[in-house]
């Protein structure tokens, strides 16, 4: 698959095209975001524990460095493509840019089912996937994170590889690392936590209050669905469904989710819960809910399903779960939707405070890595609402503007090379 194939790409780029147009933005600067700053595919090789040898295919991509070094996650998919990691790199240039940090776009991945290999060949595969990037990663240059399939073990592993080819312990070349080895507290909740301030923000916009009354459903319980769950539990919402890939388990009263997150760690996945109704992803999307949260994947929402869902307000916890064309749909029926790169942005948030405190080596309580995070997505919220009333568009329109203001203006400044 080429670089512009896959829809998500197409889609992330009719999005920037959309905002582009609504800002009349300068349209060298426009035509310059369009394409990746670099894009790498590597062989990855492993010996399995059989003996025999598998080849899988690699990718990082850095979309733009403008605003300074690359940050993004490495996913472990079976669905892993260039094109896609190229829209998810362009998504974290734009993430990155509206909540204003000193950070560009990047993004990598693997074409595997971690489910299928053992925890030794899970660490041969990370190892020799670190050591074909090395040469584009590193504390100043690009500094990869967890995503789905990867997580804190797998940034160890990645610390580690990279340190031994450097000679010395190199701590900040990733983030989401675990905390006896340069981690932060709070980094592992935080996408999820981001998610639920949202929601947050949303509804004092609108001069309502989550109480018991309010109704929520998830789609994609896992390292953002889960906590999401838990801090909108606390609050005393309802959440009336959640849902992994093998469906979501529904309760019309609420689930009891400190329940549910119990089978989950002793089970893994949600199949057979025995306190709640089995239901598919499909029928979760289409609940009746104050808030749908679109956790896991991207393109659930789109022209196909649109027309079912009956959600008041959305909040895209994953990156691009709903098409643009869906977006505008839903916009125009009065659907209050929470735009991917707002949203879901507490985890790059709290990886950046992360390279941070590595730097300083100097480590911030939990309570503190929480109220940074409140401050930094209240702003960036915020500027999302005010560019909305500038410009009369949607949130997802209004996210982009507010992001590609920022880039545009560091990109004339810097200017280009050669001019």
């Amino acid at each position: 698959m080429s670089l512009f194939e896959s829809p998500f790409f197409q889609d992330s780029f009719s999005q920037l095209e959309s905002a582009g147009g609504i800002m009349n933005m300068d349209p060298n600067v426009l035509e310059r975001l369009k394409y990746p700053k670099r894009a790498m595919q590597v062989s990855v090789p492993v010996r399995l524990d059989d003996g025999t040898v598998k080849v899988f295919e690699g990718y990082r991509v850095q979309h733009s460095l403008t605003l300074g070094p690359g940050k993004g996650g490495v996913r472990y998919h079976p669905h892993v493509s260039l094109s896609e990691t190229a829209a998810l790199a362009m998504l974290m240039t734009f993430k990155n840019s509206l909540v204003g940090l000193p950070l560009g776009g990047a993004k990598g991945g693997i074409k595997v089912d971690p489910n299928d290999l053992s925890r030794a060949e899970l660490q041969a595969m990370t190892r020799r996937y670190t050591t074909e990037i090395s040469m584009i990663i590193g504390p100043e240059k690009d500094i990869p994170a967890p995503d789905i399939g990867t997580d804190g073990q797998t940034m160890a592993w990645m610390m580690d590889t990279f340190s031994q080819l450097s000679g010395y312990a190199v701590p900040g070349v990733v983030t989401g690392k675990p905390i006896a080895v340069g981690g932060s507290l709070g980094r592992a909740e935080s996408t999820g936590k981001g998610l639920a301030y949202c929601v947050n923000f949303a509804y004092d916009h609108l001069g309502k209050k989550i109480d018991s009354n309010t109704t929520v459903a998830i789609h994609g319980f896992g390292k953002v669905g889960i906590p999401a769950a838990q801090d909108l539990y606390k609050q005393g919402a309802k959440i009336l469904a959640v849902s992994d890939y093998t469906g979501g388990v529904y309760a019309k009263n609420g689930l009891n989710i400190p329940s549910v997150v119990e089978w989950i760690k002793q089970n893994r996945v949600l199949k057979g819960y025995p306190e709640a109704d089995f239901i598919s992803n499909d029928e979760l999307l289409a609940l009746d809910v104050d808030v749908l949260a679109p956790a896991a994947i991207d393109g659930v929402v789109t022209k196909d399903n649109m027309h079912t869902i009956k959600a008041r307000m959305i909040a895209e916890g994953a990156n691009g779960p709903l098409t643009k064309e869906a977006v505008d749909y839903l916009s125009d029926k009065g659907v209050f939707i929470i735009p991917d790169i707002l949203c879901n942005s507490g985890g790059v948030i709290v990886s950046y405070f992360e390279w941070v405190q590595g730097i300083a080596s100097f480590f911030w309580d939990l309570d503190t890595v929480n109220s940074k995070l409140h401050g930094v997505m209240k702003q960036a919220f915020d500027r999302v609402i005010h560019t909305q009333t500038k410009y009369k568009c949607n949130m997802k329109q209004a996210a982009f503007i507010a992001s590609l203001d920022r880039l545009q203006g560091a990109m004339r400044l810097r200017g280009m090379w050669p001019g």
